[in-house]
């Protein structure tokens, strides 16, 4: 469909005769005969009179099609309030998913970042870095993360952190189902001070079912001396190990025996 056909269409369904319309514009009839006979063609003040009166678009008047929306604008603020004293910044990129930003970043007192990559005072993501964090993957002053999170203070699957609670943790206070650290409190767990339910490897150690450390203290306690273990002894403490650790990861046993290597050097 053309020009001459789309303002026949557009007059037909106002209806208005040719006369009409050419009053209502300023031309003569024989202007608008001409436009819809395809002879001649309106001027620029006469399609804006013709598109604000059948309340169209000059762009869908002239071609038939709509312009495209602009893409939405990706929000930057950068500013300092004197008054408060508060410097502030905030990206947020125009991309989403499931309406939420790829990428949030503000930064300034109480700012909340939320989106898949968020960094802020608090954040809020998939990654998120920050003074308090929550997500998948955090990295934090506060840290809570359901796979990993990283942080003086961290709650997550693995956990790391001066203060460390997880499945996998790892601090200077490690509470999990595997502990490590200063003092670890665990199922299984190793460090200066250990406590665990199965198996406990530290310089002092305490479990219901095996410890070894240099004080060791539970149903099979196993002494390291100050020059360490050797050959036959060093070989009965990895087979206990192995004996408590079965239901376990592999992984968890070789660790275990790392830290009974590590209290012997």
């Amino acid at each position: 469909m053309d020009f001459r056909e789309r303002l026949f269409d557009l007059r037909r369904q106002a209806g208005l005769s040719q006369e009409e319309l050419a009053n209502l514009v300023g031309v003569t009839r024989q202007a608008v005969q001409k436009w819809e006979a395809g002879t001649s063609r309106p001027d620029m003040d006469n399609l804006v009179s013709l598109a604000d009166y059948f309340k169209v678009s000059l762009d869908y008047l002239v071609t038939g099609k709509e312009a495209s929306p602009p893409p939405a604008p990706t929000i930057v603020n950068n500013y300092y309030d004197g008054q408060s004293e508060r410097w502030h910044y905030e990206y947020k990129s125009k991309r989403t998913l499931f309406g939420i930003p790829l990428v949030h970043i503000n930064l300034g007192r109480n700012s909340w970042a939320r989106g898949i990559v968020a960094v802020g005072s608090i954040a809020t993501g998939i990654v998120a870095l920050g003074g308090v964090t929550f997500g998948l993957f955090t990295l934090g002053g506060v840290s809570i993360g359901l796979l990993l999170a990283l942080g003086a203070v961290s709650l997550g699957a693995v956990s790391v952190g001066a203060i460390a609670v997880g499945l996998l943790a790892w601090g200077g206070l490690a509470l999990g189902w595997l502990a490590v650290g200063g003092m670890s409190l665990g199922v299984y767990a190793a460090g200066g001070a250990a406590v665990a339910s199965k198996v406990a490897v530290g310089g002092a150690a305490a479990a219901q079912q095996l410890a070894i450390g240099m004080d060791a203290e539970g149903a099979q306690a196993i002494l390291i001396p100050m020059e360490g273990l050797k050959d036959a002894a060093l070989s009965e403490a990895h087979a206990a190990i192995d004996a408590a650790c079965q239901g376990a990861p592999g992984f968890v046993a070789r660790l275990l025996k790392f830290f009974v290597w590590a209290e012997m050097t």
